[in-house]
């Protein structure tokens, strides 16, 4: 069972309100990093969000002083991130709290040829990284790497899925918990959707091990290994839907 290939080369986009800033980046990075390639340049964090969700990037490279809204408010948006960030900046004294925001590295403006591609080199290493560690779907199992080889588990052994930052957390029939390095998002994007159902942004349940829904207090599941999850407000209803579709189909 071959593990899909996928390529260590970068898809990129730029974030910076100023065009001199976007396009300086944008040429020095066609001129000297090779291996990535600029998708989109964006003006606004509102465009920058539109290019993210349309074009999964591997990295952005993100200007923190910007109107409005600035890059830290922008990753905000993001609860389970599936991209990397280089946060670009004319000022040095953010750098702690980029580290918190979780950014990849840190360059100032002007931004020195040499420490991009440092930073090139250290995002293209993360990647490969990721993919050597990612689980993967084939057929109707989850395969997840690990340290000595792999796992195979059946999609009907999973009970539901856990968001734990970068990493999920997948409760298991037999009472066990595998922690992989995938986001929900990918998750969600990946399970047979007649299955599965995000209820939370932190939380996947296999529909099949649903026992009881409660609507107080905004609701919530008891699943059938006992564990109570939070319905969020905004998927109560489609997730009512959901039960109701699947019981009649039975």
């Amino acid at each position: 069972m071959e593990k899909p290939l996928i390529s260590p080369e970068l898809r990129a986009i730029i974030v910076d309100d100023e065009f001199h800033g976007r396009e300086n980046l944008k040429k020095i990075i066609e001129l000297y990093c090779p291996e990535v390639t600029v998708l989109e340049s964006a003006e606004s964090t509102v465009q920058a969000s539109k290019f993210v969700r349309e074009l999964r990037p591997d990295v952005v490279f993100l200007d923190i002083n910007m109107p409005v809204l600035d890059g830290f408010d922008f990753l905000s948006e993001f609860e389970d991130r599936d991209f990397m960030v280089v946060l670009v900046s004319a000022y040095s004294e953010y750098g702690i709290k980029a580290v918190k925001a979780g950014a990849v590295d840190y360059l100032l403006k002007p931004v020195n040829i040499k420490e991009l591609k440092l930073t090139v080199k250290k995002l293209i290493s993360l990647k490969k990284k990721q993919i050597e560690e990612s689980p993967y779907f084939e057929n109707d199992k989850l395969v997840v790497p690990d340290v000595h080889g792999f796992n195979i588990i059946s999609l009907d052994e999973i009970i539901r899925i856990e968001a734990e930052g970068s990493y999920s957390k997948i409760f298991l029939t037999d009472g066990k918990c595998r922690i992989v390095t995938k986001t929900l998002k990918d998750f969600e994007d990946s399970l047979p959707e007649q299955s599965f159902f995000r209820i939370h942004k932190s939380h996947i349940v296999n529909l099949k091990y649903v026992k009881e829904y409660s609507g107080i207090d905004g609701g919530s599941v008891k699943m059938t290994d006992g564990s109570k999850v939070e319905v969020s407000r905004r998927k109560a209803t489609d997730f009512v839907k959901k039960i109701k579709s699947g019981l009649r189909s039975v």
